[in-house]
């Protein structure tokens, strides 16, 4: 495993000393340094997470103190920090230091767009830089660990938790993911004072949850498991994580947190990991729940012969192990292979060698916030816009127009920041509201009215708002999800805009003016009426403290639209789950027939995206020349140039995402319509033309065949250069080779 050479020597210069505390450590203490707990002493966020009945503080000192606790999370501050090491340090028998862990998933206290919006941006460099910013306030504030990034692939908008990931496609999440990894560890090794330990989560198959509902149960082929769910988990190994979360879902009957085959044989036997795995939130203990475990100890030996090797609240390892290993029903050999992964990872993180690292309170204040960091948010932010629709070439906007700003988020800033924000800085908050004003050439040109409530209508909000945009030339609308649609615990049944919201949105239609929608959501969406039918429909996500800022950059032409969704918008709820690389099936629908008997699809819609994945427009207008090829074929060990030319005919500079996807035509197993296989981003002046160059290899056609390993078969394969899922240049080519090769991936 590519631990860094700076953390393999780190490890291997205190490899005598972990021995010699293991040999020293009682029972009682090896659980000890499995048990995980809140910490009571910075302020436990029960925002987003249950209610802990164990936090008491004097009560945690004391287990502190007897070597009866290893690690503590989501309780940051350099100064309360050294207080806390100190009683590991001073007072316990062994003087092991503690792990504190957070979850920094999209910033510290400068917050980024959420990862979801992140993902539009298609762009790893910003992944890695955001990732990178956050790690170096998290450090700073005397934490070790992030439990980030999410890398479940989300196919069901339903699911709340899509917001936390990088969307539909396979690889987009591996090298998001990767990237994730790389900026919250650095480059240097985790001792480096700016690097945090990455827990990629949750592990595993969690976003499959069966009708998009959190916490359910999930189904799946090992087709699927391994070709769609475990790709993200290996590529934040390959990267270097040195933590795993498990997940709260079971998977084909075997809870997660209970399955030996996906946290031991899977991940450590054939991936090589050898960083620790800690459950999610009482996951463990969530055993009994399913009806996998009789009761907490039973469900503390299933889980901890599985793998899972620290428990996270529940406190139900140093409650059991102690007795399970007197019983023989957990060995030695693993409580101490357990200790030695969480040993061997405060080793790397060099706590060993300074157990105070990130507590000093000047550093702190130095870093959080910086302007640096504000700056890199307002960046990603506009690199997350993704322009829909732009009818007539309504945006941008000039900055001397009479615009009415109307919406539950017109002037909000409780709403910009998205789920799992937790210690961001209230004052930093930009609405839309001051984004536009700052932005626009005359201030008192904006006029302002919410006109509706998020889920309930205002008592004359739609008079106020009709009043608002009397006079005005243009109205733009900032409408959608607010921050607690989305997120944990957040699934819903219908993933639409809310009714008071339309109703204020028909009430806008009825005036006659040109009408901009900015969406506010942490999933696709599927848009209707008149929200649908607008001039202009803009996704700004959760896009972080800089909101009203980034929107502006983008809605003023200040930068042009660049974001793609990484997640389909249908046309309908129903058609969830949804992603763009559905299988055709023996009866293929016509996507360009409304209506078509015995084929699979519905009544009442097209088997298609109203917006596909990868779409999005630029104020550019973008066209693609024929796909060009050197050849027809690709030999087996050799390499396939493709090529396309793209135009900017329009009159402003563009940036546009060239994408490559494939279809294989005949295969052992069925295959997926289209697969992304690259993409590659261009910038275009007004006229300017460009050729777009990729090459293929044998290696990027193969799947996940019947025997469980990565197939590569020869044949007929489809590809297209495009613009998105739905559309571009499509040619054919064959791959020559033997009848198949597999090689056991």
């Amino acid at each position: 495993m590519p631990v860094s050479a700076q953390a393999s020597r780190t490890v291997a210069r205190h490899r005598q000393k972990i021995e010699d505390l293991i040999a020293a450590m009682t029972v009682e203490e090896k659980a000890g340094q499995l048990n995980l707990l809140a910490d009571p002493f910075r302020w436990m966020p029960t925002a987003v997470n249950p209610l802990d009945g164990t936090g008491d503080p004097a009560r945690v000192t004391a287990l502190i103190r007897e070597g009866k606790v290893g690690s503590l999370f989501n309780g940051i501050g350099a100064e309360a920090g050294r207080r806390i090491q100190r009683v590991a340090m001073e007072e316990s028998r062994l003087k092991i230091p503690l792990l504190f862990a957070a979850d920094v998933i999209h910033g510290l206290s400068t917050i980024f767009p959420v990862p979801l919006a992140e993902a539009a941006a298609f762009d790893t460099e910003l992944a890695r830089r955001t990732a990178r910013a956050a790690a170096v306030e998290t450090a700073a504030s005397a934490v070790h660990q992030t439990y980030a990034p999410m890398v479940d692939v989300a196919r069901d908008q339903r699911w709340g938790r899509n917001v936390e990931g990088a969307g539909e496609d396979v690889l987009l999440n591996n090298l998001l993911a990767a990237a994730r990894v790389r900026g919250f560890q650095g480059e240097k090794g985790l001792d480096d004072r700016d690097a945090v330990l990455a827990t990629a989560k949750h592990m595993a198959a969690y976003s499959a949850a069966v009708g998009g509902v959190e916490y359910n149960t999930t189904d799946m082929s090992e087709q699927t498991l391994r070709g769609v769910f475990l790709p993200p988990f290996k590529a934040s190994v390959d990267a270097g994580a040195l933590s795993i979360m498990s997940a709260f879902n079971d998977v084909n009957g075997v809870p997660a947190s209970g399955s030996r085959k996906l946290l031991t044989d899977i991940l450590r036997g054939e991936w090589g990991f050898e960083g620790f795995v800690v459950s999610d939130y009482t996951s463990e203990q969530e055993l009994v729940a399913h009806g996998f475990a009789e009761d907490g100890r039973d469900a503390a030996r299933l889980a901890f012969n599985a793998g899972v090797d620290v428990s996270m609240v529940s406190g139900l390892y140093l409650e059991h192990l102690p007795s399970l290993v007197a019983s023989g029903e957990v060995s030695m050999a693993r409580l101490d292979e357990a200790v030695r992964r969480v040993l061997n990872t405060k080793a790397a993180l060099g706590l060993f060698d300074d157990p105070y690292r990130g507590t000093d309170p000047v550093r702190e204040k130095a870093v959080i916030g910086s302007r640096e960091h504000v700056e890199l948010s307002r960046e990603a932010g506009r690199k997350s816009v993704v322009l829909l629709k732009n009818d007539n070439g309504l945006l941008p906007l000039k900055k001397s127009q009479k615009i009415a700003l109307v919406g539950p988020f017109a002037d909000d800033v409780d709403n910009i920041w998205g789920p799992w924000t937790i210690w961001g800085a209230p004052e930093r908050r930009v609405s839309l509201e001051a984004g536009f004003r700052a932005a626009m050439s005359d201030p008192q040109n904006l006029t302002l009215a919410r006109g509706s409530g998020v889920e309930t209508p205002l008592d004359g909000g739609i008079e106020q708002a009709v009043a608002a945009a009397r006079d005005a030339e243009v109205i733009v609308l900032a409408i959608g999800e607010a921050t607690n649609m989305s997120g944990e615990a957040q699934s819903r049944t219908e993933i639409v805009v809310p009714a008071p919201q339309v109703a204020l949105v028909d009430a806008m239609a009825a005036l006659g003016k040109p009408m901009v929608i900015l969406l506010r959501n942490g999933r696709a969406l599927a848009l209707e009426g008149n929200v649908k039918n607008a001039q202009a429909i803009v996704v700004t996500w959760f896009l972080g403290e800089q909101m009203g800022h980034a929107v502006a950059d983008v809605l003023f032409g200040d930068h042009g639209p660049s974001a793609r969704l990484p997640v389909s918008f249908p046309h309908k709820s129903g058609q969830q789950p949804y992603s763009y690389d559905r299988k055709t099936t023996g009866r293929p629908a016509n996507p360009d027939l409304a209506s078509e008997e015995y084929k699979a699809r519905y009544r009442e819609t097209t088997n298609t995206a109203l917006y596909p994945f990868g779409y999005g427009l630029t104020y550019g207008a973008i066209s693609y020349g024929p796909v060009e090829m050197e050849s027809d074929k690709l030999a087996w060990a050799g390499t396939l140039d493709l090529a396309v030319t793209v135009t900017n005919t329009g009159s402003h500079p563009a940036e546009e995402l060239v994408q490559l996807y494939i279809h294989d035509r005949v295969a052992s197993l069925t295959q997926p319509g289209r697969l992304l296989k690259d993409f590659k981003r261009v910038s275009l002046k007004p006229g300017q033309s460009t050729k777009v160059s990729f090459t293929l290899n044998a290696r990027q056609l193969g799947f996940i065949g019947a025997d469980e390993t990565w197939r590569i078969e020869p044949g007929l394969f489809d590809v297209w250069l495009a613009p998105h899922a739905q559309g571009g240049a499509k040619a054919t080519f064959q791959l020559i080779g033997p009848a198949s090769i597999t090689d056991g991936r």
